[in-house]
């Protein structure tokens, strides 16, 4: 029996892990710290970090405890709390003992069923003591009045008092403060319009009014705010938005000079505004800036925000030639797109004398060629139903907290990615541009090999940490722009959706102007015969070298040979591809025949195909909205926008730019998971076909064989047999549906159970099934696959080669309107069934087609110019 050896020291463990250490960014200096700790499995982040909960309830977040921590002077382990595949995720959820209820605690899910309700004290309050505490309140503001003199304003705060109408009426603010020039109301239990009008318009000197979260404007928000505001020409603050009137009296509350702590000035005297030096504008609701905004009235001011306010009655030339003149201000916060326009470049030119805008420099703006900015963005918190179960809920919320890696040896790379959370310390750390801590996975391999690795994160300052500080990490460390950074930070926040959205709407166009406009007209001619057969005229047959077992074992016409010379074939049909370099390893020449043409790439790699298909002819009807990830994700985001703000389908599938048998491929109607999903590779992001056609209530979809002769002039062929693949499961739409393989995808061959069904019967009860002719849905399948090359021929010209011959695969699903999709085109497909079963053409008066004669059609229509079991399209 074999006996493993663990690693023993510090130098055997760095010759073990070398790849992995350089990988992980760890410092070098740091490494025996790291050993030491992995050997010992100590886990002392408890004793420096501590996590406390914020948002609400909703995040959690890491502080430090310890008194500081300097640059790099430690690392610390952090636990796996939970790694898994992706398509297992829903099922270990609800069948692993108490993984769902740790999950669903560490992502703040569960607030709702927590045994301990955590009241606030003043939920804690009797109504009595609520209204001692509104009287209390009263009296004090009345002594201070009496002692100041009855010019003095008031200014009266009783949020979440409970206050209901009878009570507002008892207080009779009116007749006790004559000057009272702002009330706070907010949260309370007022529930009467009229009452609350009456009451509130006798208080003729109001300047600011909170009403927000009362019941009474559940119902008439709209006539109360016109009946107070029409009432009190004043008011410049109404339920934090300010009005129409406003003016110096609200940028004095927003810019800190008055305040409920800072009333004391006698009524008719307006506060100044000349030291004012930040003044914050968000969200109030502002169309127009008012007369006292300007410099010689705020001649201090540095720091300004008017994020989230249309002012759509000022030009943007207007605006922005108005904040140029305030020579002070060097930081700015402006919703990017927004009024100043859509380019923070654009931005900058136009205010030279700012230094920092949404919290970024100048100089990094300019630099990094940044059209959005914003280091103040709102994050996403999970959301959950009542009635959702904890699995459904940690699903949605784990792409907040999900980290990934895959596995590999010498010898491949793993198809499938890993993910996996961090433990509750790891995963209490949040976001920040500047962050100061950094966080990487590592594999520890205590034995020395891979199926002995254990998987940790491993977690060092990046600065100097002091104590109660927050501990946060770069979520997207290490990708910047060029990798559409902005874009991406929208799996965890909210971005502005505007610029989103215009993104989509200028990718939208510039489709629309392209519709049908390179294809060539003589691409539409009737398809002639070009090339005929290549057999020798003194009768020798064809030397074919291949590495296809299916070809070796069913290509036994007398016209071809085969041979393991491939330097000597006249044919070259292989899986691999053949460059530069497999010519010169196997001795290969210009002059023999390949089963591949040059720059097919842009056919049969998924994110090249809808390229090819975008440039060709627009955005046909065949081809589902398609974006590449890698360069379209602020386009994909924008329509994801548009599609839930209007209600329609938001359901996409992720596939991998080149793999096959759905590796890698996801559906998902979650925005954060879509982008989340850019992190295991290159992918295309599809709108999923949500209303498919269906076949006995499950879904399917076709294989069909094309031939290609030439590219130029178009000579293809589809073989007269096609082959049905259906999923094993019922259709839904379940959200739980979308993690079960056999449910949404039908490409049984390497996973599930394979149910075969004869072409000819699928069409004969499809038919029967939904009425229809499967005549007509065959001239649009077909016409689709002509459409699909002619667009290759165009945009790939060089894809021409008279030395070229190919078959590819063609898949093809219906809609619930049989309406063809493409799906995707595959090089060198797998020709199993084609060679295992016998069938019939469904057209050509049902002719039998022999399996084992599918590679002597192939290669007669091919090389011997013959169209047997072939239609030319």
């Amino acid at each position: 029996m074999a006996t493993t050896t663990r690693i023993r020291d510090f130098d055997e463990f760095v010759e073990v892990h070398a790849f992995l250490l350089a990988a992980s960014g760890i410092p070098t200096h740091l490494h025996r710290r790291l050993f030491a700790k992995l050997a010992s499995e100590t886990f002392d982040g408890g004793e420096f970090f501590s996590v406390e909960p914020c948002e609400g309830g909703r995040q959690r977040r890491l502080l430090l405890s310890a008194e500081s921590l300097s640059k790099e002077s430690d690392l610390f382990l952090v636990d796996h709390a939970w790694s898994f595949r992706l398509p297992d995720a829903l099922k270990q959820l609800r069948e692993v003992p108490g993984l769902a209820e740790r999950m669903a605690a560490l992502m703040c899910v569960d607030l709702d069923k927590r045994g301990e309700t955590e009241e606030t004290e003043n939920e804690e309050l009797d109504r009595s003591e609520r209204n001692k505490i509104a009287f209390e309140i009263v009296e004090k503001e009345m002594c201070r009045v009496k002692e100041n003199g009855r010019d003095v304003v008031s200014w009266l705060e009783f949020e979440e008092l409970g206050i209901d109408d009878d009570m507002l009426c008892s207080l009779d603010l009116s007749t006790k403060f004559p000057n009272l020039v702002a009330l706070n109301l907010w949260g309370n239990k007022l529930q009467n319009a009229d009452t609350v009008v009456q009451e509130i318009t006798k208080c003729k000197n109001l300047k600011a009014l909170w009403l927000n979260e009362n019941p009474v404007l559940d119902s008439c928000s709209n006539s109360i705010a016109k009946a107070i505001t029409e009432s009190l020409p004043g008011l410049e603050i109404y339920n934090s938005c300010f009005t129409t009137t406003f003016g110096s009296w609200a940028l004095s509350f927003c810019g800190g000079v008055i305040g409920p702590d800072n009333v004391d000035f006698a009524m008719g005297i307006s506060p100044t505004l000349n030291e004012i030096t930040t003044l914050d504008l968000s969200n109030r609701c502002i169309h127009k800036l008012p007369e006292e905004f300007f410099p010689n009235v705020l001649p201090s001011l540095s720091q300004l925000n008017i994020r989230g306010n249309p002012l759509d009655q000022m030009s943007t030339g207007d605006l922005l030639k108005l904040l140029s003149s305030f020579t002070c201000l060097k930081e700015l916060e402006v919703d990017i797109p927004g009024p100043l326009g859509s380019s923070a470049t654009e931005i900058v030119k136009s205010l030279p004398n700012l230094s920092m805008l949404n919290g970024v420099s100048m100089t990094v703006i300019v630099e990094s060629g940044k059209h959005v900015v914003d280091t103040a963005l709102e994050p996403r918190l999970p959301e959950w139903a009542p009635m959702d179960p904890l699995p459904e809920r940690v699903v949605s919320a784990m792409w907040y907290y999900l980290m990934t890696y895959r596995l590999a040896d010498e010898e491949k790379i793993d198809e499938t990615p890993v993910w996996y959370v961090m433990d509750e310390l790891g995963s209490a750390m949040r976001h920040s541009d500047n962050a100061n801590f950094r966080v990487a996975p590592f594999l520890f391999m205590p034995e020395g090999k891979l199926n002995s690795a254990i998987s940790y994160s491993v977690l060092w300052p990046t600065r100097a940490v002091q104590r109660e500080e927050e501990c946060t990490r770069d979520f997207l460390f290490g990708v910047g722009e060029d990798k559409q950074r902005s874009a991406r930070l929208t799996a965890w926040f909210h971005t502005p959706q505007n610029y989103f959205i215009q993104e989509f709407r200028k990718c939208y166009q510039e489709l629309e102007s392209k519709a049908l406009g390179l294809l060539n007209k003589d691409l539409h001619e009737d398809i002639k015969q070009v090339t005929g057969s290549i057999l020798p005229s003194d009768g020798h047959p064809l030397r074919v070298f291949t590495d296809l077992p299916q070809v070796e074992e069913f290509l036994t016409r007398p016209e071809f040979v085969l041979t393991n010379e491939p330097k000597y074939a006249d044919i070259i049909w292989t899986s691999l591809q053949v460059d530069a370099e497999l010519k010169k390893a196997l001795e290969l020449n210009d002059n023999q025949y390949t089963n591949q043409f040059p720059f097919e790439a842009c056919l049969v790699m998924k994110h090249h195909l809808a390229e090819t298909i975008h440039k060709a002819q627009g955005s046909p009807e065949w081809l589902q909205p398609t974006y590449n990830l890698e360069t379209q994700l602020s386009q994909l985001i924008g329509d994801y926008f548009v599609r839930k703000r209007d209600g329609l389908d938001n359901l996409w599938i992720l596939k991998p730019w080149n793999m096959a048998r759905t590796i890698d491929t996801t559906v998902t109607g979650d925005l954060s998971a879509i982008i989340r999903m850019m992190e295991t590779g290159p992918k295309i992001c599809q709108k999923y076909i949500e209303r498919p056609a269906l076949f006995g209530g499950r879904k399917f979809d076709l294989r069909y064989i094309v031939l290609v002769r030439s590219m130029r002039p178009l000579e293809i062929f589809l073989a007269d047999v096609f082959w049905v693949r259906l999923a094993n499961n019922q259709y839904t739409l379940e959200k739980s549906s979308f993690f079960e393989y056999e449910t949404h995808f039908t490409v049984m061959n390497y996973i599930g159970k394979l149910n075969h069904k004869h072409t000819p019967e699928f069409v004969k009860e499809f038919e029967e099934e939904h009425q229809v002719r499967w005549k007509e849905i065959h001239g649009r399948i077909t016409k689709m696959i002509r459409c699909i090359f002619e667009s290759a021929a165009v945009v790939q010209p060089e894809m021409h080669n008279p030395r070229s011959r190919a078959i590819y695969g063609i898949d093809v699903m219906l809609d619930s309107l049989f309406m063809p999709k493409i799906l995707e085109v595959t090089y060198c497909p797998d020709c199993t069934r084609a060679c295992k079963y016998d069938t019939q053409a469904i057209f050509r008066n049902n002719a039998p087609i022999k399996g084992r004669d599918f590679f002597n059609t192939v290669f007669g229509c091919l090389f011997l110019g013959e169209s047997n079991n072939v239609t030319p399209i």
